[in-house]
């Protein structure tokens, strides 16, 4: 085909136009090339040089700082300190970690078993891993190690920050502790974060600690290092500082949480204190107490197998964990029931001969003769139980049971703090589906007065008082910031509880208190701006056979410890104008209102003077015992040395 010159001309065109785009490729891959090749060998040759001589360059994370945690007055009371450690890298190290650790225990102690125990780790945990092989090192041991860094592959030594509370034992509880992470903890988390595998690297174990993590975690920096083929460091190239975790602000007063340690003293018990208007819970103290920092450096075998076999459980937070019968502080609870339902009113009565007979059986009131006629308000000051009998089998247990949880009873509180109970507060269903069994009548008289199957811990007990004293649904917080950032104060709905039966509930707890025959008389608070309203509790931890009561019921001091009865008490104050609510638990400590009744009024008294209580708060023949404890106590202040109470 003959091709006309126009064609031709084209045809020339379009192929000196794919020529030059070729070319012009051609140029641009060839000046990338020279200006990569001038980069290597100018600007970069000392970099690439030392890598040519079996150098390389490693990124390292930086463990962050921990974030603080300050009480409602900004104390802290859990901070860093520094610490001083050592750590080794089997592949740094050449992988044979052996002799390494035989020339390092030249410098530091490295006992027989330490060693076996540090080979058996390095056979376990990735070649790439740190392992600590020891921790808070002084700094001459510290310097020692440093100046011989040359002649150790693999180790590093390290200077960080290391969890402390100053305050030891005071909010052990609550506060929990950090450890070093484990396989266990790691199994747990589905993508564990990378910080997580550095030897130094503190996680929360349980309490605070533990449900704040993400909180007080805060964000690994990282550095770039030079190594050689040894894996020995030879430079820092770049560091970049991690982000501190966030500071949080608890609504605990450290003050307030010493002196209800010190006040419960050696007493295995749990104390509560809450803020009827915020819901802010001021005080959590579980006794006896343990020094968290002790968990924090690693626990000898003997002081865990102390703390383990001790009888008074000190690992045991009793405030929230621990569920008891409630005892006669449950007794505002069946009233309002009968009061609600309309079953009784104020003026209502009960005769007390001393029991209650239910289908052949006797229901023993704890005064053995009686009370005589009772009615709503004598029943809590006198705490009669026959009048607590009648009452249940006119209301019924689903009843008492649905008032309970309106009270906050039986039900797990939403609060930041490891294993919180959920309690019992029973009703027909629960039994038929805990047991298989049919309710009874008798069940009902026993849950009346706060037995049987009814449980509660200490925090649901203070919360069930602040509901009462307030009329509100008071809803527990532990949390009064983040970074300066305030939680806003819930604003508590109204209790669906009419207000006039409230008052006949708190007319009681008042008489308990402050009449003559009240039970809790002699533990009354006599400043009238500060007048006080409570309730006693003795919960049975055994069974009182007929044959005992018609010979005479032994007395809880003739006892064995563990055999006698719980000790409860709940109270609030100022009566007229609520402000804080209390609840007090002694384990095995008798009757409430001598062993739990006390304790409670004391540090009632310390939270609304913000400070000791006032010897002329509380009646003439106790001042001077109250003068005395208090000048044995070592009272926390926020400049005192650091505190370890085991």
């Amino acid at each position: 085909m003959t091709r006309t010159p126009r064609q031709t001309g084209d045809t020339g065109r379009g192929i000196g136009r794919r020529g030059l785009l070729l070319a012009g490729i051609q140029l641009g891959v060839v000046t990338t090339l020279a200006l990569k090749l001038r980069s290597m060998q100018v600007e970069h040759a000392e970099e690439y040089r030392m890598l040519a001589d079996g150098n390389s360059i490693k990124i390292r994370l930086l463990v962050p700082a921990r974030g603080l945690i300050h009480d409602r007055n900004g104390i802290v009371i859990a901070g860093n300190e520094q610490n001083y450690r050592v750590t080794l890298t089997r592949e740094e190290a050449g992988g044979d970690v052996e002799p390494v650790l035989r020339r390092l225990a030249r410098l530091i102690p490295i006992s027989d078993a330490r060693m076996a125990e540090l080979l058996d780790e390095f056979s376990r945990r990735s070649a790439i891993t740190p392992i600590v092989l020891a921790d808070r090192l002084t700094w001459e041991q510290f310097s020692s190690i440093a100046v011989n860094a040359p002649a150790l592959a693999g180790v590093t030594p390290e200077s960080g920050l290391s969890r402390v509370y100053p305050r030891g034992g005071d909010m052990a509880h609550v506060l929990g502790y950090v450890g070093p992470v484990s396989d266990y903890d790691l199994s747990k988390i589905e993508n564990p974060d990378p910080v997580l595998m550095l030897p130094e690297f503190q996680l929360g174990k349980v309490g605070f600690e533990a449900r704040m993590e993400e909180h007080l975690r805060g964000k690994a920096g990282q550095r770039r290092v030079e190594v050689n083929s040894a894996g020995r460091e030879m430079r820092q190239l770049s560091r970049q500082e991690g982000e501190q975790g966030a500071t949080v602000q608890m609504t605990l007063d450290a003050r307030l949480q010493n002196y209800a340690a010190q006040r419960m003293g050696s007493e295995s018990a749990a104390a509560v204190v809450i803020d009827c208007q915020t819901g802010d819970i001021v005080t959590i103290c579980s006794s006896p107490s343990f020094d968290p920092n002790k968990f924090v450096r690693g626990i000898s075998s003997p002081d865990y197998k102390a703390l383990m076999n001790h009888d008074h459980r000190p690992l045991a937070d009793k405030t929230v964990q621990g569920v008891y019968p409630p005892g006669s502080t449950f007794k505002m609870v069946t009233l309002l029931a009968g009061l609600d339902s309309g079953v009784i009113n104020a003026g209502s009565r009960f005769y007390c001969p001393g029991y209650t007979e239910v289908g052949g059986r006797r229901f023993h009131c704890w005064r053995r003769g009686g009370h005589g006629s009772v009615d709503a308000v004598t029943s809590l000051s006198h705490s009669c139980d026959v009048y607590y009998y009648e009452l249940a089998q006119k209301v019924g247990i689903d009843r008492i049971a649905a008032m309970a949880r309106r009270l906050g009873l039986g039900q797990r509180h939403d609060l930041p703090m490891s294993a919180v109970a959920e309690g019992i507060a029973p009703d027909r269903a629960w039994k038929q589906a805990r047991h298989g069994q049919a309710w009874q009548v008798g069940d009902s008289l026993n849950a009346s007065i706060g037995q049987g199957y009814v449980l509660a811990s200490p925090l649901q007990l203070a919360v069930m008082t602040a509901r009462i004293a307030s009329g509100r649904e008071v809803r527990p917080r532990l949390v009064r910031a983040i970074d300066g950032v305030a939680h806003p104060v819930a604003d508590f709905p109204a209790l669906d509880v009419d207000p006039a039966f409230l008052r006949v509930a708190r007319a009681g707890m008042d008489a308990v208190m402050n009449s003559e025959s009240g039970t809790a008389k002699r533990s009354r608070i006599i400043r009238e701006e500060w007048r006080m309203a409570g309730k006693t509790g003795t919960s049975q931890v055994r069974n009182i056979t007929a044959a005992e009561r018609a010979r005479g019921v032994v007395s809880n001091e003739q006892l064995p410890w563990n055999r006698r009865d719980h000790a409860l008490f709940v109270c609030y104050a100022p009566y007229e104008a609520p402000r804080y609510a209390v609840s007090v638990v002694v384990e095995h400590g008798g009757g409430g209102s001598t062993a739990a009744a006390p304790i409670a009024r004391d540090i009632l008294l310390f939270a609304l003077n913000g400070g000791l209580p006032p010897l002329d708060a509380v009646p003439g023949d106790q001042r001077d015992a109250m003068e005395e404890r208090h000048n044995a106590m070592h009272l926390f202040t926020p400049d005192a040395p650091r505190l370890s109470r085991a």
